[in-house]
């Protein structure tokens, strides 16, 4: 399991009781001041701020999101910084960089194709732009343990080929990161998206994994990159009118679009 700081450890406690309150997860966030000013920020931000009211203390800002969303959002922001921390393996500290790019990427993406879907849809849909980037900067949190426990793993002074070591990383993300989810507490949401696989009880409705399958098959394309080839998705009138105009959306105005919704997310 990743080493995370204290207050997550007890704040996903405080999530499994159903007795604890908005004031219960408040006083335990003013004890850490960087913690509390990172949720204030993310709460008044614009995608999770909908309603354009500021708040300017905890308390209003953990009413505002929930505690479960708070949880969510401490995790992404903490597991964000812990990737872009340098550790003493140059490959490891290289990998982990590139996942943190590559997350902020592919969630920003999620959101602005679930947007999307909202403008594009005639009915309803039970999908939030602000989970669907909560889950895809979550989706490989598994890999900070897993490259972590290789370093730890080298420093111990064995030896494993670093080309070996990457495919491991690959082939054990997926269950590396249900397993830390299911710990944590997330619900089957993350979880899919996490292990690109569908749970027992979906609906055939839209889901967050059909959103994350429709956001890596994109970025694909943006890319050029050959595997798109042998990658396909099953989309409805909806996907398919929200692939069409963000496929043909120009690069630059498409980059654009991301850079904003990083930057509102207050994340």
């Amino acid at each position: 399991m990743p080493s995370i700081p204290d207050t997550l450890l007890t704040l996903n406690i405080l999530c499994e009781n159903p007795e604890t309150t908005v004031h219960d997860v408040a006083n335990l966030l003013i004890d850490d001041p960087v913690l509390t000013a990172n949720i204030i920020r993310t709460a008044n931000s614009a995608i999770f701020n909908r309603r354009n009211i500021a708040c300017h203390n905890i308390l209003t800002a953990v009413s505002r999101l929930g505690i479960i969303r708070i949880r969510d959002i401490i995790t992404a922001q903490i597991i964000y910084s812990l990737k872009n921390t340098t550790i003493e393996n140059i490959e490891c500290n290289k990998l982990l960089k590139n996942s943190a790019h590559h997350s902020r990427q592919f969630a920003a993406t999620m959101a602005l194709i679930c947007q999307k879907m909202h403008l594009y849809s005639n009915k309803p849909l039970k999908l939030e732009p602000e989970k669907a980037l909560l889950t895809g900067l979550l989706a490989d949190i598994g890999l900070f343990g897993l490259i972590n426990e290789y370093s730890q793993f080298i420093e111990q002074g064995n030896y494993l080929d670093f080309n070996i070591a990457k495919y491991i990383f690959q082939d054990n993300c997926a269950l590396t990161s249900h397993i830390v989810l299911n710990q944590w507490g997330f619900d089957a949401d993350y979880i899919a998206v996490a292990t690109n696989a569908t749970t027992p009880h979906h609906t055939g409705d839209i889901s967050y994994l059909t959103i994350a399958r429709m956001a890596h098959h994109l970025l694909l394309f943006k890319a050029n990159d050959a595997a798109i080839h042998e990658h396909e998705i099953e989309l409805d009138l909806t996907g398919a009118e929200v692939m069409y105009e963000l496929t043909n959306m120009p690069a630059l105005e498409f980059e654009e679009q991301l850079k904003q919704i990083t930057h509102n997310c207050g994340i």
